[in-house]
């Protein structure tokens, strides 16, 4: 257990930043727009060594209780009560403010360690700045730049000598047992409700504005036995309707995601049916090869008519992946989430699974005996051999003949025989052909002396008999 510390301050002061800096990466979304982050964002920063800590991002405490910005509050205050260092971060630029002055009065009842983080003080006079927050009364106030990277090394020292050797915080791992769940779709179709249900608590802020949530936040669980990561994500549009940078970077942030994980859990919303945007999405999974689990949410008060009609168009507009098994779910009130483990769990198996050369070599015999390569001009391509060529989608590498020549409806039956032979539910298998090739194409032996004396008596007879 590793100790947790709080980013805590209001909206725009750099936070996020930060984060970034302090943990060495990119996982909190960064702009100069104000609320850009609303949920928490863990991370673990290992800058010091031997004694790394979880570090939580939060969404700027603007002083409404009400929306979105209340929501955002509710989750920065919740991180702040579970942690065991509050790192209280203003903006040495703009000055104290009045939300600052809130803050500090609630952070003193807390009854926690807090350290005052002078942000954003490069290219101004340090001293000024630290002394328009001296009224506060805390015992350090640094001075940093995040943007900069300057001042982290005091802000760990004054953070190591102030944290607990062990906390409260479980450190991320990345253990290959842990299956990697996202669950994408377009806006408002129920993400965040979701995982809010499966994990018991309001770990994400759900709301029906679309677009609430903005960045891909993960959260490791264990249910019965097994263990998980749930990765949150944006709601991806069609690219012709993305204007703000804010949702361009929360696109990026979802494709990462869609690559990052095992399983994408495709939301869709039953009042709604199949749309162009939720095609997009199914795009962009089917271009990362990831296993798939189609998910109709909003399916609880629904009559018999519109239920048929849902199952309906979802059967019309996914024929082309079949393959893909659907529930029907109500992240609302937690209905369908059974079947719908299972069927993730379904998929992870068959994504997963390993395959030896001899069985995938008699499955490519058993395949071309029950239906043998059409002829192309005389010719019939043959399939050789086979071996398996990785997982996450299962590849099967074909060795072969005349390869380039199979239709295309050949490939597709050869994907449905290994998808039925091996039980692969849930996930798209890829075949790669690769034609053998002779070894001494375009190699050509130098003649010998005695073959072109050869040569040369040959010409000769031929001319005096002509």
């Amino acid at each position: 257990m590793l100790p947790l510390v709080a980013l805590v301050g209001r909206p725009n002061v750099g936070k996020s930043t930060l984060f970034n800096a302090l943990t060495r990466s990119r996982d909190a979304l960064v702009h100069d727009q104000p609320g850009v982050t609303r949920d928490r964002n863990y991370g673990v920063c290992r800058l010091a060594e031997g004694r790394p800590f979880v570090l939580v991002d939060t969404g700027g405490i603007a002083g409404e209780d009400a929306g979105l910005s209340g929501a955002t509050a509710r989750q920065a205050r919740a991180a702040a009560v579970e942690c065991d260092l509050i790192l209280f971060v203003v903006d040495g630029r703009e000055g104290r403010s009045g939300l600052d002055d809130d803050l500090a009065r609630w952070l003193r009842t807390l009854s926690k360690p807090v350290l005052l983080i002078v942000n954003k003080t490069d290219g101004i006079d340090v001293q000024t700045a630290l002394a328009d927050f001296a009224r506060y009364g805390f015992d350090n106030v640094l001075p940093v730049s995040s943007a900069h990277r300057t001042g982290l090394d005091g802000l760990l020292a004054q953070a190591l000598a102030r944290l607990p050797e062990a906390g409260t915080a479980e450190t991320p791992d990345d253990d290959p047992k842990r299956i990697r769940i996202a669950f994408v779709g377009r806006p408002n179709v129920g993400k965040s409700t979701l995982v809010n249900r499966i994990l018991g608590e309001e770990r994400m802020i759900a709301s029906e504005v679309p677009g609430t949530t903005r960045d891909s936040i993960s959260v490791d669980l264990e249910r019965d036995g097994r263990l998980y990561r749930l990765i949150d994500t944006a709601g991806l549009r069609r690219r012709a309707r993305v204007d703000e940078a804010v949702e361009k970077f929360s696109a990026l942030k979802t494709l990462q995601a869609i690559e990052q994980c095992q399983v994408a859990v495709l939301m869709l919303d039953a009042s709604e049916g199949v749309t162009d945007q939720d095609a997009t999405v199914l795009g962009a999974i089917l271009d990362a090869g990831r296993a798939l689990v189609v998910a109709i949410n909003k399916w609880d008060g629904r009559s018999d008519y519109e239920r048929r009609q849902a199952d309906a168009m979802a059967a019309r507009k996914l024929v082309f992946v079949e393959w893909a098994e659907t529930v029907r779910i109500s992240a609302l009130h937690g209905s369908g989430l059974r079947e719908l483990f299972k069927a993730i769990h379904r998929a992870h198996h068959a994504t997963t699974r390993q395959f030896s050369t001899s069985e995938v070599t008699r499955a490519v015999e058993a395949a071309s005996t029950a239906n043998p390569p059409p002829m192309v001009r005389g010719h019939a391509p043959k399939l050789r051999f086979a071996h398996p060529g990785g997982d996450s989608p299962p590849t099967f590498v074909i060795h072969g003949t005349r390869l380039k020549s199979l239709p295309q409806s050949y490939l597709r039956y050869l994907e449905n025989f290994f998808r039925k032979r091996f039980k692969l539910v849930g996930t798209p298998v890829r075949l790669v052909l690769k034609e053998n090739s002779n070894p001494f194409a375009g190699r050509h032996n130098a003649p010998t002396e005695r073959q072109i004396e050869r040569r040369r008596r040959l010409v000769r007879h031929r001319k005096r008999s002509e």
